[in-house]
């Protein structure tokens, strides 16, 4: 007979016990697919040898993975919550290790696209569960710790070229994805025996017609936002996947308002602790997967590291984040979230103008390492209290769908970020190099090439070489730097844009969850399902 009581998980001697085990595991599941954002893109050279792939393809083998794992974050957080959160972290980890496998051993652009998008789903199950399962697992008091450990484990994205690099070097380009099926084995035994099983009993029956409009307006903007740089912010495959996803997303706002079973309830927005911490988490990734776009290119094309040396560069941005993020809870119990959130979006902010301020001849020691460190520590003093403030403005019952709206709001920034920022550089690189004289006596193939970026500009240097290929190659990387400067204050403006919101809407302290959301069950044991119940304090 399975016992149930009205006590959240954390009041369970044994749950309690190996809280802290439970949180290593999550976090490992996290970093595995955090990771894997960012370890293809050493690979691509690779993949154009070895598979042929044209540069379209290599867009999508990046882009599939993304689109259909931010598309199905809000419907898998929703399964999560009504069928068993622990549940839909097994079947992201099978899925995912599936993909995993399968894109390994892919032969053909086109099978990898396919294989990418599978591990797409899996992710999209995997990471709202870590966060939720957290959620429910620590008591108030010890919550914002342990969210902030999360919170600097999922910045350990920026290692992604590090460990691509190491494995490129040492193995086949597989083994990007290989790597992750010791993770998904180790997860799906731990899992099943130290993470307690949980859902919300209260949840309501399942809302297709929800998660239908979800799924193609989040989809249908993504594809906007990863298409625009290519084929133009005007071009009409964009405006019309802009159109659908405006339509999709305005429908499905209406209906979850009018459903009496909605998969998200629209009332959430009203919290302005839960609306100001969104956005907030939407402008640091719109910085940071944006200044990551730019850096690493700008590490290896003008620096002129490899890639390996450019992850090694990275690694004082994800130290600093890991030390700052699990800290930040204290600041927040002394200063207040609105405190601590506001002047972490203003560090970055500020990092971000003094790195649009780097040159051709700037130096990794003297001139970035402190810009990174900056920018890491207030992304660090920033996520975790954000994070927190979503989780903590919710019903426990609800933390599925709290950590995929975060999980969400993540995606969307950096797609943005990505998108709007890398649009800025190409559009001040290309204006730059072909009004510059060393492009001018090129032929016309040639001129398009090195218009097209910094790396076909290179390209062109290399089958001219002399003095004139000297010279276009001193051209296009004062040009890329140029872009750089106006794409980084882009980022720059978003952050303090961040920052104002936080000042203005972002409560200093929590005020509760409404007491009025119906307590769910829990069953303590490991193997059974059960739920969690309502915090009614806000860590």
């Amino acid at each position: 007979p399975v016992a149930t009581t009205t006590a959240g998980t954390w009041q369970d001697p044994a749950v309690h016990a190996r809280r802290w085990w439970i949180l290593a595991v999550l976090c490992i599941s996290l970093f595995v697919i955090v990771l894997d954002n960012t370890i293809l893109n050493v690979a691509l050279p690779t993949l154009v040898r070895d598979l042929d792939a044209s540069n379209s393809q290599l867009q999508w083998i990046v882009d599939s993975y993304t689109l259909v794992f931010a598309g199905l974050l809000l419907t898998a957080g929703s399964l999560g919550d009504k069928f068993g959160r622990r549940g839909a972290l097994q079947l992201g980890l099978v899925i995912f290790g599936a993909g995993s496998v399968m894109s390994a051993m892919s032969g053909s652009p086109g099978n990898l696209i396919a294989t990418r998008a599978l591990m797409g789903i899996g992710g999209a199950f995997i990471m709202p569960a870590t966060l939720s399962i957290l959620t429910n697992v620590f008591p108030p008091k010890e919550r914002g710790r342990a969210i902030g450990i999360w919170a600097g484990v999922s910045g350990l994205a920026v290692l992604g070229p590090l460990v691509g690099g190491f494995l490129l070097d040492h193995f086949y380009w597989g083994s990007v994805f290989f790597i992750n099926v010791p993770v998904v084995l180790f997860g799906l035994i731990v899992d099943y025996f130290l993470i307690p099983t949980s859902k919300d009993p209260s949840a309501p029956r399942l809302d297709p017609v929800g998660a239908i409009f979800s799924i193609i307006g989040l989809a249908s903007l993504l594809y906007g936002i990863i298409e625009a740089p290519d084929k133009g912010w005007t071009d009409a495959s964009i405006m019309g996947a802009f159109a659908i996803a405006i339509v999709a997303l305005v429908s499905f706002a209406y209906w979850e308002m009018r459903s009496d079973h909605p998969m998200l309830d629209i009332n959430f927005f009203k919290n302005p602790r839960f609306t100001a911490a969104s956005a907030g988490i939407m402008f640091v990734f719109f910085a940071m997967f944006g200044s990551t776009f730019l850096l690493t290119q700008y590490f290896q094309l003008v620096l002129g590291y490899s890639p390996l040396q450019t992850g090694i560069r990275m690694v004082p941005w994800a130290a600093v984040m890991v030390i700052v993020a699990p800290s930040s809870s204290r600041l927040v119990q002394r200063f207040g979230t609105k405190a601590v959130v506001t002047a972490g979006l203003i560090s970055v902010s500020t990092a971000l103008f003094a790195l649009s301020m780097l040159t051709t001849n700037s130096t990794y020691l003297g001139d970035v390492l402190w810009r990174l460190c900056l920018m890491a520590f207030g992304m660090g003093l920033t996520m975790a209290p954000a994070t927190e403030s979503i989780m903590g403005s919710l019903p426990l019952g609800k933390a599925g769908v709290g950590s995929a709206m975060n999980d969400t709001t993540r995606q969307v920034g950096g797609a943005f970020g990505v998108a709007i920022i890398g649009s800025v550089l190409s559009s001040i690189y290309s204006h730059q190099i072909l009004d510059s004289p060393a492009v001018a006596a090129l032929p016309a193939s040639a001129q398009h090439l090195a218009g097209s970026s910094l790396g076909g500009a290179l390209n062109v240097e290399g089958s001219i070489g002399g003095a004139p290929g000297r010279a276009l190659a001193q051209a296009a990387q004062e040009a890329f730097v140029a872009g750089m400067h106006s794409g980084l204050r882009v980022g720059a403006a978003a952050a303090l844009i961040g920052a104002v919101i936080a000042v203005i809407w972002l409560p200093a302290h929590a005020s509760g969850v409404s007491p009025s959301a119906a307590p769910p069950r829990v069953d303590a044991g490991v193997g059974s399902a059960d739920g969690l119940a309502v915090d009614p304090v806000d860590a």
